[in-house]
């Protein structure tokens, strides 16, 4: 019987000690397990430190590069850059600061232009027997100084009566917020439902003869030995030239004053036809003609920048969609159909970006960036962006500039061919624009080798 007793509690204990052991053995297990985790997770947080050491630069490593630039003492600085690949943002300093984007609203323009017209059309026609009947779309490029449209004016070299149907025009001939003083200067060229000549004159000659064309003004000018070279009357096509400032083959050219009645002289002029304005309210059934001069047309507005392009750019995605020309009701419809997107509020006035009224921030003209590499790819943006190297980096920017603002939006291709979207905006600086380009180059130029 005692011998029973003992061997069951010998018994008794050996069970409670292998549920000890096995207990131990499951702590031992669980702590193993936990600090095989807890090393994992150190492991992850110093990987990704190590990851975003050469993605996210600190706000205090930007403020000292920037304090670094003595160009930029006392103006305004904003920053966005993203990745294209990754959408991740890699460079945030100021980016949802307001700025005055200057010539950087083309982009905007650019997109518009893109997501509204398929092809531009460069007029619209009806033949009638003798008659050709046609209209306007808005269309920059007839005997346009820059930008030669060969097919267009083939069309206009056909023998016929031509009769010119005005579009509804509801926009003024100067953008609201554009400086007055500009007005004699070729980038303040005014809008028109039908551009010609790029609504300019040109002036060419030496100090013992010059010429104005087109030959229309040449009873309209004056010599003037106290301006500078050529200057217009800001209300009237009177012009005042400085013949001693001409030197062989100088050329120039500036706005004229413009007027549905000036369009078709002009017109008539160059094609050796009658074209006269139809009054009549019925409407042709009109054919479309397009030219084919797409490429062109956004180059110039992109890669030169040209003014007069853009504000017929904004006429023709007004006259596409709602059949008369308004940039107000234009840029108020796309701001409503981008806003799911933008991620701030966009004061849009013009399609140039001459006038002061425009704002917009750094992220904002980075999201439209993206939305270009979305639409037409990154072959087409080498094709209508300038083009530099920096960093050994290939650069596709857009400037823009305005006194005493400067900007520059774009991309830029990494070593391994990652794709970055980036605006480095400079606004209300003091110091000579050289010195605030060179700056902005410096600091584009710290976030390439910092990035990736």
């Amino acid at each position: 019987m005692v011998l029973n007793c003992l061997a069951t509690s010998a018994n008794h204990k050996a069970r409670e000690y292998n549920k000890f052991q096995n207990l131990e053995l499951k702590l031992l297990k669980l702590l193993f397990y936990l600090y095989s985790m807890q090393f994992r997770f150190y492991c992850f947080l110093f990987l990704m430190s190590f990851s975003l050491s050469g993605q996210n630069i600190s706000q205090s490593k930007i403020s000292r590069m920037i304090d670094k630039i003595e160009a930029f003492d006392q103006a305004h600085i904003a920053v966005h850059i993203e990745s294209i690949n990754s959408r991740r943002t890699k460079v945030e300093y100021a980016g949802d600061d307001f700025m005055t984007p200057a010539s950087n609203i083309k982009l905007f323009t650019f997109l518009a232009a893109l997501e509204s017209l398929d092809s531009l059309p460069a007029l619209y026609f009806h033949k009638q027997d003798s008659i050709m009947h046609f209209k306007a779309t808005g269309y920059p490029l007839l005997f346009h100084p820059f930008y030669p449209d060969p097919r267009l004016e083939s069309f206009f070299n056909q023998k016929y009566d031509w009769r010119y149907h005005c579009p509804i025009f509801k926009n003024n001939a100067l953008g609201k917020g554009w400086s007055w003083d500009d007005h004699s200067h070729y980038f303040a060229a005014e809008s028109t439902p039908f551009p010609i000549y790029g609504n300019t004159t040109m002036a060419y000659g030496t100090s013992t003869s010059t010429t104005l064309l087109p030959k229309v003004f040449k009873n309209q000018v004056s010599i003037d030995k106290n301006v500078k070279n050529i200057l217009r009357d800001p209300k009237k096509n009177q012009f005042l030239i400085n013949p001693n400032f001409f030197e062989t083959k100088d050329t120039l050219y500036r706005p004229f004053v413009t007027s549905d009645s000036l369009f078709v002289k002009l017109l008539s002029d160059h094609i050796n036809q009658p074209v006269s304005l139809e009054w009549s309210k019925e409407s042709p059934k009109w054919k479309v003609l397009f030219t084919h001069q797409d490429q062109l047309v956004y180059q110039a507005l992109i890669k030169d920048s040209d003014n007069g392009v853009a504000e017929a750019l904004m006429n023709m995605i007004s006259q596409k969609i709602f059949g008369v020309m308004d940039t107000k009701r234009t840029t108020d419809s796309l701001k409503l159909k981008w806003n799911s997107w933008l991620p701030d509020p966009l004061e849009w006035v013009d399609g140039s970006g001459m006038s002061r009224y425009n704002m917009t921030t750094p992220r904002t003209l980075v999201s439209v960036l993206k939305k270009i590499h979305d639409q037409i790819g990154l072959e087409k943006i080498k094709n209508y962006f300038p083009e530099s190297i920096r960093a050994d980096k290939k650069v596709y920017a857009k400037t823009g500039t305005l006194r005493h603002n400067h900007n520059l939006s774009g991309y830029w291709i990494g070593k391994k061919g990652q794709v970055f979207a980036f605006s480095i905006m400079v606004n209300h600086y003091i110091r000579p624009k050289n010195e605030i380009s060179k700056g902005i180059i410096d600091l584009l130029e710290f976030f390439q080798k910092k990035v990736r």
